[in-house]
Parts: C-alpha cells; structure tokens; sequence
C-alpha cells in the first residue's frame, strides 16, 4: 500500500483494542497523550488525516473537560458511530479508574507504614513544583499582554486575599474577556491553538475530502435524542441517591459537585483543582490538604486524564464518611470513585455526542472566544494560589507555630529546577523525589 492508497477502514474491533491499549500508556497529561494519538492515528495508522484530526481538536479545546479524553471519543464516534465514541472514551479512563481504586486503597490502608510514608514525604514537594510548573506553561501561552496579566493578578488575589468561590472568579474572567473583546479586540484575540494543519502523511480512511458519514450530519431530532438520553444518565442516578440516601448524604453531595466540576474545567484539570480543592478539602472535608496533594502525585504518575485525580478524592471521601459502616470502608470508598468518575465524565460525553455533527457540518477552523481567552489567564492566577498552597502546607506542616521542614523545601527547590530548567518529565521527577523520601526516612527517622 503506498501513500496515495487509503488503508482499509479499521474493524470495530480494531479499534476496540487500541482505545483500550491507549488507556493504558496514556502518561504525560494531554500534551501527551494527543502527541500519542496523533502519532498513532494520523502518522501510523492513517485513520484520520492531519486537518481532520486538529480539527476536532480545536473543537475539543473549547470544551470544558479533559481534552485528550474527548478527542478519543470524537474521533471513535467518527469511525463507528455512537457505540465508537462511547467504546474510546470509557476506555481511555477505565484502566486509569482502576488503577486509582487500587492505589487508593493501598494508601488508605498502608499509608502510615515507614515505607509508604517515605515515599510520599518525598512526592509532597515534588507536587508542589508541578503545580508550579503548570502555573508557568499555562502562563506563557496565555499571558500575552498587560490586560491578560492584570485579570491573572485579579484572580489571584481574588481567590488568596478574598477568598472568593471559584465558579463567580471565572464569571468574573468571563465578563471581562467578553467586554475586552468588544472594546480592545487585539488584546483578546487568540488561535483555536492549534492552527491549521501543514503536514500530510498519506491518504486516510477519513481525509480532507472525505463527506461526513451519515451519522455525523447534523439533525435536529439526533440532538434532541442526544441531550435527552445525556439528562437521563444524569437525572437517573442523581434522583436514586435523593430517594435512597438524601440530599446531605455524601454520595448525593459528591455527584452533584462533581457534576459542577465537570462544567468549570476550562483550562485542563489544572484548572479545577482550586475548585475541587476548596469543595473537597475546605467546604465538605472529605480529605486534608496533604491527602489532596497526594492524590495529584497518584493521577500524575497513572495513565489517562489528569482530571482522574477526582477518583482519589472520591475514594477517600467515601472512605472518611464510611456510610457502609467500619467493616466495609474499601467499598465505600470504590463507589465513591465510581460515582464522581461517572458524574465528572458524562458531560464529555455528550458534548461530543451532540456538538460532533455541528463540528462536521461546518468544518471551519475553531477559535477561542475573548471570554474563554480571559478565562484561561485567570485560571494562571488561581494556579499559582495553589502552588503556594501546597508549598504551605508543606514547608510548615505544623503551621507558624512549627519549625519549617527546610529538607521537604530543599526538595520542592530540586524538583522545580529539574521541571522548569532542565525539562525533566514529570514521572521521572516524582520517581526520583519519591526515593529521597524514602532513604531520608529509613535513615534520618525524625523526619
């Protein structure tokens, strides 16, 4: 077969097999994992070509929600319809879900054993450097102008100083972007980021040219039916945990949080983790801020979105409240990962499932708005307010009123140096991190 030549189109089974060897090797956060699935899909396979493939990903950019999650599913439901799209994105976060459950438990139950306890006394600090380290890349693409500096320094001191929730500082963002983009529109105008597409390997089962399948073209009743089958999946569970265990109830608090997380995560899972941050450790207390930074090192250094994270913090809150009661804590803890996996991901699902034929139907090249541009720099400054959170909590684990733990701040000095200077990935840094942590507490134990 020689370039020209378009390979057969893949079986249902085909693909079956690589969206779920996908969600297993999926490491690197989305940058990632669309660097894996473009080198796959586009340079290798020839399922997609290089436009068709940007964009959709220029549409899924614009999206709240993991980005890398929802291109899975937009190119699977290409390729095989609804049960495609369904079959790639599920796949791309079940074998994450399940490694989370696992690892979660094993914390929970093991944590407080020396080895254990080393390693994560080391991956504390590292966490903070990668919290930084987002704070930066995000940054430098965002911050372009004073203006995007100026709402980044707003958000930032709105979120530090005032302590204002985070959904009303991105209506805030989102309003200024919306009144910058009529009164300065050069200083709000951004790229769909990804531009347009310049390389071509060959021909594709889905070229340049080739007319949207039938079941991408847009219908009105399709979308009716979409939204209406995507509220019942929600309305469903929800209306079961109201009438089984109450609206205070843990799960029904967790699906309903959750549910608001998925729809603020413009930005990437950076972007969410202040919101989750202030829902999970401050308002509902489900876990402690160290928890918290641990569970960001688990879903750093497990395969599938970043945003995966909230399965950690659902298994230890459902842990905590144990509403099965002291015997059956491992259980409670898997259905809460379950339930805020699913209620953070259903949303992804229909967006796609609803808005792909709309995508296909116009087959422009996306943008930003100038309210999601302003968005994006305030989430910089709502980053950085975690960073020092986390460099807080653990420099002075004990407060002002302990010492400084200057050997956790040594290692969080090292880890930045190693991310932001010399470009070290993020699995090799908390591998590394994580082994100091340990030799420092087998062999300086008052640590």
């Amino acid at each position: 077969m020689t370039p020209s030549d378009a390979p057969p189109a893949p079986t249902l089974w085909q693909a079956f097999r690589f969206w779920l060897k996908l969600g297993c090797i999926s490491f690197g956060g989305p940058a990632g994992q669309i660097a894996i699935m473009h080198q796959e899909l586009v340079e290798r396979r020839r399922w997609i070509s290089e436009r068709r493939f940007l964009h959709a990903l220029n549409y899924c950019m614009l999206l709240p929600g993991p980005e890398a999650q929802q291109l899975a599913t937009y190119i699977g439901w290409l390729l095989h319809r609804t049960r495609g799209g369904i079959i790639a994105g599920a796949l791309f976060v079940l074998p994450s879900l399940l490694l989370l459950v696992l690892l979660s438990w094993v914390y929970m139950a093991f944590g407080q054993l020396p080895l254990v306890a080393g390693l994560f006394y080391g991956i504390k600090p590292a966490v903070t450097a990668i919290v930084l380290q987002a704070a930066h890349r995000i940054g430098t693409r965002a911050l372009r102008n004073g203006w995007l500096w100026a709402i980044a320094g707003a958000a930032f001191v709105a979120i530090f100083a005032l302590q204002l929730p985070f959904p009303l500082i991105v209506a805030g963002a989102a309003l200024a972007g919306f009144v910058g983009g009529r009164c300065l529109p050069q200083a709000f105008k951004t790229g769909g980021g990804h531009g347009a597409a310049e390389a071509s390997y060959g021909a594709a089962v889905i070229d340049d040219a080739t007319p949207p399948p039938p079941h991408a073209r847009f219908r009105w009743s399709r979308l009716a039916l979409v939204c209406s089958c995507g509220g019942l999946l929600w309305l469903a569970p929800m209306a079961l945990l109201v009438a089984t265990a109450g609206w205070q109830h843990s799960y029904t608090r967790m699906a309903w949080f959750f549910t608001k997380a998925a729809l603020l995560t413009f930005g990437g899972a950076y972007a969410v983790l202040p919101y989750v941050y202030q829902g999970a450790v401050l308002d509902f207390g489900w876990l402690t801020p160290p928890q918290m930074m641990d569970g960001l090192a688990l879903g750093e250094t497990t395969p599938g979105p970043l945003i995966m994270v909230v399965a950690f913090v659902g298994f230890v809150g459902g842990w905590g409240q144990a509403p099965f009661g002291a015997a059956q804590l491992p259980l409670a803890g898997a259905v809460a990962a379950v339930l805020v996996t699913w209620f953070t991901f259903l949303p992804s699902f229909v967006f796609i499932l609803a808005g792909g034929p709309l995508v296909e139907a116009t087959r422009d090249d996306l943008s930003f708005t100038a309210s999601l541009t302003a968005i994006t720099a305030a989430v910089v400054g709502v980053i950085v307010n975690l960073a020092l959170f986390f460099a807080w909590h653990v420099i002075w684990p004990a407060g002002l009123a302990g010492s400084p733990d200057w050997t956790a701040a040594l290692i969080a000095v090292a880890a930045a140096l190693a991310l932001l200077r010399f470009g070290q990935k993020v699995p090799r840094v908390i591998a590394v991190c994580a082994g100091v942590g340990l030799l420092l507490k087998l062999f300086v134990p008052a640590l």
